[in-house]
């Protein structure tokens, strides 16, 4: 069996798988394939796929559970949807430019890492593209383990060893005051996480930031929002980050660890829709070095 083909996507991370059928992968037996290349280059991109509801579900599940924020609200017996992200309502109508949907969708412009706002985060998204637009509507990394080995020591000083929280309706402020309000942006209490997330498997150290974190230890509110867009504005710097213009059938996955994302503008006249899959951590992927014990939230509270 030949390896997977891999061709770089950025000179700091990320490669191009260019040789598989990625609904084969799990089948095949080639999953520790797939997951040593995302342990070690933190996204990857597969072109022009056709990747269908059942082998996207299957994929999820060789990275991990397959996170569920609407479990609690899920009528008996009804199943589990693959999330879209998506301005198409049911009737097949888009939603409005200032619609309260259209402005969670974004929030998602906000550089961020899913489900740092849950107490099982995020390992990865699986994403495809469904239904695209003329124009704009790309998807943005920022390697948040690329950044932090090129920070500079002063800067990684101000926040190594500390923890950060993080809530749901920081990022949602950002966009409207009004959203954040919303039921479903308080369903979860703030999560307080380590500042640097080392992979388990190879060492490797990641600074875990996004658009939800609201304050770091040690540090007032005007100091922790400074520092955190400080180190924002260094992670997201044009060398550490990757934009990619959608085609139908393209698939990308990457390490929510140590990668943050973003979704860009398109005209919201036209339908754009995504499906997406988060899979959470679990003990092997390094989340018990990253809760900060109990003493330190109740300090914090």
């Amino acid at each position: 069996m030949t390896l997977l083909s891999t061709t770089p996507i950025t000179s700091a991370f990320g490669v191009e798988v260019t040789n598989a059928d990625i609904a084969d992968i799990v089948p095949s037996g080639r999953f520790g394939e797939l997951r040593d290349l995302f342990e070690t280059h933190s996204a990857l991109l597969f072109r022009g796929q056709d990747l269908s509801d059942d082998a996207h579900l299957e994929l999820g599940r060789a990275f991990g559970p397959i996170e569920d924020r609407q479990a609690d609200e899920r009528k008996p017996g009804e199943e589990f949807k693959i999330p879209k992200v998506s301005n198409v309502r049911e009737d097949g109508s888009v939603t409005g430019e200032m619609d309260l949907h259209t402005l969670n969708l974004q929030s998602n412009f906000l550089w961020h890492a899913d489900s740092t706002f849950i107490p099982t985060p995020a390992l990865t998204n699986i994403i495809t593209a469904r239904v695209l637009p003329t124009e704009g509507g790309q998807t943005e990394l920022a390697s948040t383990r690329a950044a932090w080995a090129a920070m500079p020591e002063t800067l990684r000083d101000r926040i190594r060893g500390r923890g950060i929280w993080h809530h749901y309706a920081t990022s949602r402020a950002k966009i409207s005051p009004e959203l954040a309000k919303l039921p479903m942006f308080h369903k979860w209490p703030a999560t307080h996480w380590n500042a640097i997330w080392t992979n388990p498997v190879n060492g490797q150290e990641a600074l875990y930031i996004a658009s939800h974190a609201y304050q770091v230890d040690g540090y007032d509110e005007a100091e922790s929002l400074a520092l955190l867009d400080e180190l924002m504005a260094f992670c997201t710097q044009p060398e550490f980050t990757y934009s990619h213009n959608w085609e139908v059938g393209d698939v990308l996955i990457w390490d929510q660890r140590a990668v943050l994302h973003r979704g860009r503008p398109w005209p919201y006249d036209q339908p754009r829709t995504l499906s997406s899959i988060c899979c959470s951590v679990t003990a092997a992927d390094g989340i018990e070095t990253m809760r900060i014990p109990a003493q330190a939230d109740q300090q914090q509270l």
